[in-house]
C-alpha cells in the first residue's frame, strides 16, 4: 500500500475508532510502530486533532473536533457547494460563524486554479439577497445547542412592557427576511411562543432546570403543538399582483393564496388571534396593494391607526 493511500485510511480508520495505540494500528496495517508513529506525526501536521496520554490504560485519541476525510467533489457539485455557503455572508448572525467562514475559505483555497477562477467570475453575477439587519446576535449557537440536546434555557426578553426572565425550552431557530426567530416552550406561560433572537439580551442554559420530552416537536409541528390552547382568526385579503408577491415573500408560514390569471390575488391566512396589531401594521405597509376584508378587528385597528397618523400629521401642519 502506497503511503499516501495510507494515510487516507489512516484518517477514515481514527476518525471511526477515536481512542487507539500505534501497536493496534500498526498490526492493522501491517507496518512498524515506527512507521505508524511517523504517520500519525503526519496526521497531526495535517490538522488532525490527536491527543497521546502516557501510562498503563494511554495511547491516543481524536478530540472532538474531528477532521472528516476527503471528498470527492466534482467541478460542478464544487461550485454548487461553494455558493451554497457564500450566500449566507449577507447575515449579519449565524450559527457557527467563525466555523462556516473558515470552512468557506478552506473549500475555496484548496480548489483547482480554473475552478477559482470560474466562481470569482460566477460573483458578480448571481446572489442570494436578504435584509442586512445592523444588530449582532450573541446566542444562536447556544439556542440551537439547546433545541438539539433537549435543554433548558435561561432568557432576558425585550418586551413592550420591559424585560422579562423566562425560562424556554427551544425547539429550533430560523431566519426570515433578516431576522432570526426561536420557537420555544415557554414555562412561565406553559405553552409555546415564538421569540425573536435579537429581543433576547441573555442566554444561559440551565443545567438545574429538568426539560419536557419534546424530541417529536420540530420546526415543522410546533405550531399545531398548542393549537388547543390558541384562538386563531382566518385573515382575508384583495392582494394586487405586487401584493401577491410581497404576501409570498414576507409572510410566513406560507400563506394560501388564490391567484388570478393575471397575478393578483386572495389571501386566505390564519394567524393567532393575539397578532390583530402585528398584521394591522402589516396590511397599512402594503398601502394600496391590499384590502382586509376581515377579520373586523383588524380592519378596526387599521382605522385607529390612520387616525392616528393623520391627528399626528394635522396637528403639524396647523402648528407650522
Amino acid at each position: 500500500m502506497s503511503k499516501s493511500k495510507r494515510l487516507m485510511e489512516l484518517m477514515m480508520t481514527v476518525n471511526r475508532m477515536r481512542k487507539f495505540t500505534v501497536k493496534e494500528l500498526a498490526d492493522q496495517f501491517g507496518v512498524s510502530t515506527r512507521t505508524m508513529l511517523r504517520d500519525l506525526q503526519e496526521l497531526s501536521e495535517l490538522g488532525v486533532p490527536l491527543y497521546s496520554e502516557v501510562g498503563p490504560h494511554g495511547g491516543y485519541q481524536v478530540l472532538r473536533e474531528r477532521i472528516l476525510p476527503p471528498i470527492a467533489f466534482s467541478e460542478e457539485e464544487a461550485v454548487a457547494m461553494f455558493f451554497a455557503s457564500h450566500a449566507l455572508r449577507h447575515y449579519l448572525s449565524l450559527p457557527f460563524e467563525t466555523e462556516s467562514s473558515a470552512a468557506l475559505q478552506k473549500f475555496y483555497n484548496y480548489m483547482p486554479g480554473d475552478v477559482r477562477d470560474r466562481i470569482d467570475q460566477m460573483k458578480n453575477r448571481v446572489d442570494f439577497l436578504t435584509h442586512t439587519r445592523k444588530q449582532k446576535l450573541l446566542f444562536l449557537d447556544t439556542l440551537l445547542d439547546a433545541a438539539v440536546t433537549q435543554q433548558v434555557v435561561a432568557i432576558q426578553y425585550e418586551t413592550k412592557r420591559g424585560l422579562s426572565d423566562r425560562n424556554i425550552q427551544p425547539v429550533g431557530i430560523y431566519a426570515i427576511n433578516g431576522f432570526w426567530y426561536c420557537p420555544a416552550y415557554c414555562f412561565l406561560r406553559g405553552d409555546f411562543r415564538l421569540f425573536r433572537c435579537d429581543r433576547m439580551k441573555s442566554a444561559v442554559v440551565r443545567e438545574d432546570v429538568k426539560p419536557l420530552d419534546h424530541r417529536h416537536i420540530h420546526l415543522g409541528n410546533w405550531r399545531a403543538q398548542g393549537a388547543e390552547q390558541i384562538e386563531y382568526m382566518l385573515i382575508v385579503a384583495e392582494l394586487t399582483r405586487e401584493g401577491v408577491q410581497r404576501a409570498e415573500a414576507e409572510l410566513w408560514p406560507f400563506p394560501h393564496i388564490e391567484l388570478r390569471a393575471d397575478g393578483s390575488g386572495r389571501l386566505l391566512h390564519e394567524v393567532p388571534a393575539n397578532d390583530v396589531d402585528y398584521f394591522a401594521h402589516y396590511f397599512l405597509g402594503l398601502g394600496t396593494e391590499a384590502t382586509v376584508v376581515e377579520p373586523q378587528s383588524v380592519i378596526d385597528r387599521m382605522k385607529a391607526i390612520l387616525a392616528d397618523i393623520s391627528a399626528k400629521y394635522n396637528g403639524s401642519l396647523t402648528d407650522s
